[in-house]
């Protein structure tokens, strides 16, 4: 009977695991890289889907500028009532009720608007670019995201390792010492110290794995991801990092190439064009305009106390065509003209101004992202020899402590020493990684390592 529920709950685990694997999504079944992490937010983020619309937008209303120079038409239809003494169709006053129906079809298209139509294409065009260079621009944004998230959680697992060995020496130690007490070579209150140093290491070591899911979890949610359960990226090798990278350039020659390339840096030049054409745009509003116009009418008129003739025979009898050219001469509109011209003076001025502080703002991004490589490098260089500095010192230490010719505060206080130096190794490593690689993104190169 046993056996046979054994097999029963092994069929119902092997079910389970098939179901759970079966219905999971296909997120949680791989591990995920940089550039598969940055094109996925690309295409998820929430902000980049609005800032998508507003281009749409754009697009439309690019459009409704370009059909303006289409002729418009339009249709209309009256029905007129009119009871007691009124004006008959021969010209004189009589009590009777009237009918008159009047039907009609009208056109009109600008000719001449003082190049006004022109320059709304242009600057709408113009703004269109904008908006899609403000859309590149927020996907490199969230891409830089992404990569310092990414770069989080390799450095956090880091630590988190770091803190698991520590764990391993603590426990070894703690079972040396635990076999001296029993052998009465150490005593009681050596091995609740080294008990103490090992509680204190399955803390550090759950705060860095806590500190791993949260890193875990801000990488999810820029993916717009439901839960970062199941979630896990590729992770790799520490010994295949590039080490020692050299800065080749300068914040001078990473700034001169990113003028070129950063989308930012076209969107402001391009709404700063796109205020040239607004300049025009108003001062369109000094020249005369030339529009055609023409159309068609007729109408359909009874009397109560008269015959009529046919409802048709009257609509082709008073069918009537027009055509007409209108001629508009501004001559004094108080100042509207003067001031809206002004205005779009103003306005190009101030878009000027953006388009130095966006320079200025995107060279300190340089400058900060260049002497943060720079501090990484230097300090990778000096975690290595530190790192050797604080392994010898703690083998050397771990030997005498062993061997009785050491206090056991010493030899903790040489293994957190040596820990310590391996994290800000792992630190310097990924954050000389993170920033060489941002040096190489605004330079225009894809945001990888």
């Amino acid at each position: 009977m046993k056996k046979k529920n054994h097999s029963l709950m092994r069929v119902i685990g092997i079910s389970f695991i098939i179901s759970y694997f079966s219905f999971s999504p296909a997120w949680a079944q791989k591990q995920w890289g940089l550039r598969e992490c940055c094109d996925y937010a690309v295409e998820h983020n929430i902000s980049i889907k609005q800032q998508a619309n507003q281009c749409r937008q754009q697009e439309l209303q690019l459009s409704t500028v370009k059909n303006s120079r289409l002729p418009d038409v339009s249709a209309s239809v009256g029905q007129n009532l009119s009871f007691g003494r009124g004006l008959t169709s021969d010209n004189t006053y009589a009590n009777t009720n009237t009918t008159n129906t009047s039907m009609g079809i009208n056109t009109s298209m600008p000719l001449f608007t003082g190049f006004r139509i022109p320059n709304e294409i242009k600057m709408n065009q113009l703004n269109l670019e904008a908006y899609t260079a403000d859309l590149e621009k927020a996907k490199n944004d969230i891409r830089m995201q992404v990569a310092q998230a990414y770069v989080q959680i390799l450095y956090d697992m880091e630590i988190s390792d770091v803190a698991h060995r520590q764990i391993a020496i603590d426990s070894a130690q703690v079972a040396r010492l635990q076999a001296f007490v029993e052998n009465g070579k150490a005593s009681e209150a050596e091995l609740s110290q080294q008990k103490a140093a090992l509680a204190n290491s399955h803390l550090t070591a759950t705060q860095a794995d806590n500190n791993t899911r949260l890193a875990l979890l801000t990488l999810t949610q820029l993916l717009e991801l439901p839960t970062p359960d199941g979630f896990a990226i590729v992770r790799p090798n520490p010994d295949e990092l590039p080490t020692d990278m050299v800065l080749m350039t300068t914040p001078d020659q990473v700034y001169a190439e990113a003028l070129g390339v950063k989308p930012e840096i076209a969107a402001q030049q391009l709404r700063l064009k796109a205020y040239e054409h607004n300049i025009k745009v108003a001062q369109a509003g000094h020249y005369p305009t030339l529009s055609l116009g023409a159309g068609l009418s007729t109408n359909y008129y009874t009397d109560s106390g008269r015959s009529n003739d046919s409802f048709g025979k009257q609509l082709e009898d008073r069918f009537s065509q027009s055509i007409s050219l209108n001629l508009n001469v501004p001559i004094f509109n108080r100042f509207q003209t003067r001031n809206n011209v002004r205005n779009a003076r103003i306005q190009f001025e101030t878009q000027q101004l953006q388009v130095d502080n966006t320079k200025k703002t995107l060279y300190k991004e340089i400058q900060q992202v260049y002497y943060n490589a720079l501090n990484a490098q230097t300090k990778e260089k000096s975690s290595k020899e530190a790192l050797q500095s604080s392994k010898d010192a703690f083998e050397l230490m771990q030997a005498k402590y062993e061997n009785g010719k050491a206090t056991i505060t010493e030899f903790n206080e040489a293994k957190n020493a040596y820990l310590k130096a391996e994290s800000d190794l792992v630190q310097a490593r990924y954050e000389d990684l993170y920033q060489h690689a941002l040096l190489e993104f605004y330079r225009g190169k894809e945001l990888n390592f």
